[in-house]
């Protein structure tokens, strides 16, 4: 009895053993394959977001603002691309999108509904994944830096004056008010952590 035991004892040690190995050289496999292929990836990403930008130029046209007023006379469709967001010093040139669902995030930045846009006098509220080809280097951002929104009813420039890292929970921290035309930036933070990250890097930009 002690002998057949012991056998299965042996047994069940050896085949944790095993998954203990196969699990690691997965892991090593995956990371191989990220590291040789992460540019590939990267091109990929900057390919959609090139189609997504032909075949949206029509109804981008039709965007027109009331500079008087301060509002826009016709406002983009949700999910269609009506800007370009670009970090010069950073070495980013994104499409802009209206709305902030996942799908839209594949291709670019992405506008909150809640907010204004550029050009109304209040708060713009804009995000992007914190990858290659994305926003990675936004927490590399230097106060003074400038973050330019080609729009395709005008061109806007803002001067970051101040970052912050928040949970994301604290909503507070991207306000929405018409007071001052400010555009909040953010991504997940920290850029090189694994899985969901709890909190979110912001850039605070006003108009110049």
């Amino acid at each position: 009895m002690r002998k057949k035991q012991s056998k299965q004892n042996t047994i069940l040690k050896a085949t944790i053993s095993n998954i203990i190995v196969a699990f690691v050289y997965v892991a090593i496999i995956v990371a191989i394959i990220i590291i040789l292929f992460s540019s590939k990836i990267s091109m990929a990403i900057s390919l959609i977001n090139r189609v997504s930008i032909d075949t949206s130029k029509k109804v981008l046209s039709e965007v027109k603002i009331d500079l008087e007023h301060n509002k826009l006379e016709s406002y983009p469709e949700y999910g269609t691309r009506y800007a370009n967001l670009i970090i010069e010093d950073l070495d980013v040139n994104l499409p802009l999108y209206y709305g902030d669902t996942l799908s839209i995030l594949r291709y670019g930045v992405g506008q909150t509904a809640g907010g204004y846009f550029p050009g109304e006098g209040g708060s713009i509220i804009c995000m992007a994944h914190n990858t290659r080809g994305f926003l990675r280097k936004l927490p590399e951002i230097q106060l003074g830096t400038k973050i330019k929104i080609e729009a395709v009813y005008g061109n806007y420039t803002y001067t970051v004056y101040d970052t912050k890292v928040v949970h994301q929970t604290e909503t507070d921290a991207v306000p929405v008010q018409k007071e001052k035309e400010i555009l909040m930036l953010y991504t997940c933070y920290p850029v090189n952590s694994i899985g969901h990250a709890t909190h979110r890097f912001i850039a605070y930009a006003s108009l110049d």
